[in-house]
């Protein structure tokens, strides 16, 4: 180990948890400590908590330094995921004190970075390197205390009293347990039960918390029951006004295992930890662990090898990629349960990218005219309906802008208004002039499929959008029982009244009806329908994903879209997985899939696109955007990227360019 290169650490953030970091460093057989940053680089005390390191006026300083190979970033909470990010753009391998992000969105934004740029990012909990943390394992795949049923954990502490000031009790700097301390028995439990799988942890199936929000907005107090598919059962408690044991226990069918404050493992500076067993018949044993190496020289070591050996994230038990967002995912359960969201998450205090930039729109997404609208639209519409708040989605709205999209779609019903609402928040936070954005709106599903819901649904709509008008309307279902006229006359009025300022029509409406519409609005002098939003894709949609849906796939359907060359804002473009290694002719676990899509037909299509990848050098679903782009009439896919790397390789298929040649070969 002493024969390869030394790594260089940086600190930014000198507090507490950065000098004894430093104390790992200087303890560790793999680094070297280089250079601290902080913004107060006057203050005396630095010198000597950090001896032997430059001391470096500034957090970007840090980063420009050649001298620094790794940054370990000890920043509150809240600044995390930003100089995470920034690390990783300088190039620089990046250790992050838990929680890595304030969420599992935040976190996979900081791994996306991280995999583009090849470096190293990791969560630093350093009980998750130690032997003893093995030692556990090891134990309890021995069976020693028969299968594994239940896993009590807590990590609690009583600050005495109620301090505003401390970051502890600020919600404006995401305080409380649940984040800080609180990580740290979800974590071990999801170790536990996955270890009993012979796999690296195990994702809960239900988590159900509850917690005392004190008067500053944070949970001094916090429990949570996670329930695991292999059966197990884990109760996990925190606490910042809360003396707690802080004893790990596992209880299995012939006994238990307990290790007290087990994050500390042998010690801080080395020492014997203590692995208790418990068996019937009062048969107790102790199993010690005797380490003379520091604590936190093995987290440093575990990052300095991984960086070594060119791997991009710590190897089992030390937290994965899929670990660290698996355990935040978790954690924002138990928030969400609790209903603690931290200020710093709304769209009042969060006006920057995550990165802590000011979004600027891009360049790289194509734009299109599209009949009826009097602007350039992106290729590709955003929908995002997927995000549980602000702080999420406002991730996925900031990249699509700043990649150069600018066409996004909302509708009353999803998520009851919340995607409207969030998106309001975003284009007012961020200042985006609202003539830069082409913004679909939609209204009047079923049940609540009438002329006169549109109206109503829209005021409400826009005053979610914060704006005046939307620039595409759709009815979102159709109901055949009421006269199509007076669905024209309802939407005439609203552009009339100049809230649709661009076109509108149905979606998930037949041809028969869209004809009926457009002839009643020439007879009658009303604008005519001018857009639709069907299912279109290359595979073809042989029943409905839900109920009332219709697809425009079909030949019937292309000959009457280029006919009229009418605009398709297609929803499900891409097969919702078909054309990914979800779907195959022997997969069947998915009753949508093989419900809506399995079909001979579709799997010769499925074939070719494969085919077709592979000589392109790229995906099949990359094709299959593609293809929908290559018609010979307006079609805007809806797309619904759930991360920021779905989105970012849903965008890199917009520069294939099927010749027509291609597309009926794919259509077989």
């Amino acid at each position: 180990m002493t024969d390869t290169p030394t790594i260089r650490w940086g600190i930014i953030g000198p507090g507490t948890i950065a000098r004894t970091f430093a104390s790992g460093v200087a303890h560790s057989a793999t680094g070297k400590l280089i250079a601290i940053a902080s913004r107060n680089p006057d203050k005396p005390e630095l010198a000597a908590h950090f001896p032997g390191a430059r001391i470096v006026s500034g957090y970007e300083a840090l980063l420009n330094d050649p001298e620094i190979d790794a940054v370990y970033i000890a920043t509150p909470h809240t600044g995390h995921a930003k100089w995470a990010i920034k690390t990783i753009r300088a190039g620089k391998h990046v250790l992050v004190e838990k929680p890595i992000a304030l969420s599992a969105y935040d976190a996979d934004a900081i791994f996306h970075e991280a995999r583009k740029a090849g470096v190293f990012a990791g969560e630093a909990f350093m009980y998750r390197v130690h032997p003893q943390t093995a030692k556990l394992i090891e134990l309890v795949k021995s069976g020693i205390i028969g299968d594994i049923r239940i896993i009590r954990s807590s990590f609690g502490f009583n600050m005495g009293s109620v301090k505003p000031e401390h970051r502890l009790f600020a919600n404006e700097t995401a305080g409380g347990g649940i984040l800080d301390v609180g990580c740290y028995p979800v974590s071990m439990a999801r170790l536990i039960a996955g270890s009993v799988e012979g796999k690296p942890f195990l994702e809960p199936e239900s988590v159900a918390g509850a917690a005392h929000l004190g008067q500053t907005g944070v949970d001094e107090w916090a429990s949570a029951l996670l329930k695991f598919p292999n059966g197990i059962v884990a109760e996990v408690s925190c606490s910042i006004m809360a003396e707690q044991d802080n004893t790990l226990r596992i209880i299995g069918a012939q006994g238990r295992i307990e290790v007290g404050d087990f994050w500390y493992a042998s010690g801080q500076q080395g020492g014997t930890g203590k692995i208790e067993i418990f068996r019937p018949g009062g048969v107790h044993e102790t199993i010690e662990v005797v380490e003379d190496r520091w604590l936190y020289a093995f987290e440093v070591d575990a990052a300095g090898s991984a960086i070594r050996e060119k791997r991009q994230e710590f190897a089992p038990p030390g937290m994965s990629w899929a670990d660290s967002l698996g355990n935040l995912q978790v954690l924002d359960q138990w928030r969400a349960s609790i209903g603690l969201e931290y200020s710093i998450e709304k769209a009042a205090k969060r006006t920057t990218t995550i990165s802590g930039n000011v979004p600027v729109q891009g360049k790289s997404v194509p734009k299109r005219a599209i009949p009826g609208l009097a602007k350039p639209a992106s290729s590709v519409a955003l929908g995002f309906e997927f995000f549980p708040n602000f702080a999420a989605g406002s991730l996925t709205l900031d990249a699509y802008y700043e990649a150069g999209g600018n066409l996004f779609d909302t509708a009353y019903i999803y998520a009851g208004g919340k995607t409207e609402e969030i998106f309001g928040d975003w284009h007012t936070s961020r200042s985006v002039p609202r003539e830069d954005i082409v913004l679909i709106g939609k209204g009047a599903h079923s049940p609540l499929c009438y002329p006169d819901a549109i109206g109503k649904q829209l005021s409400r709509s826009l005053d979610r959008l914060k704006t005046d008008h939307v620039d595409v309307y759709f009815m979102h279902r159709d109901n055949p029982d009421i006269p199509v006229g007076e669905f024209v006359d309802a939407m005439d009025a609203e552009v009339r009244a100049g809230r649709i300022r661009g076109p509108f029509g149905g979606s998930n409406w037949t041809r028969e009806r869209m004809d009926e519409a457009i002839a009643y609005a020439a007879k009658n002098g009303k604008t005519a329908p001018g857009a639709l939003s069907n299912n279109f894709s290359l595979a073809e949609m042989l029943d409905p994903i839900w109920a009332g849906c219709v697809a425009a796939s079909d030949e019937d359907w292309k000959k009457w879209l280029n006919a009229k060359q009418m605009p398709n804002f297609a929803w499900s473009s891409q097969g919702r997985g078909f054309f990914t290694d979800r779907a195959g002719r022997d997969k069947r676990d998915d009753e949508e899939l093989v419900r809506v899509w399995y079909s001979d037909k579709n799997f010769g299509r499925r074939d070719r696109a494969i085919e077709l990848a592979g000589k392109l050098g790229r995906n099949p679903i990359h094709v299959a955007l593609a293809y929908v782009l290559a018609q010979p009439f307006p079609v805007i896919p809806l797309i619904g990227p759930r991360t920021l790397g779905e989105l970012e390789d849903s965008l890199s298929a917009l520069d294939i360019n099927l010749t027509p040649d291609q597309v009926k070969w794919l259509e077989g």
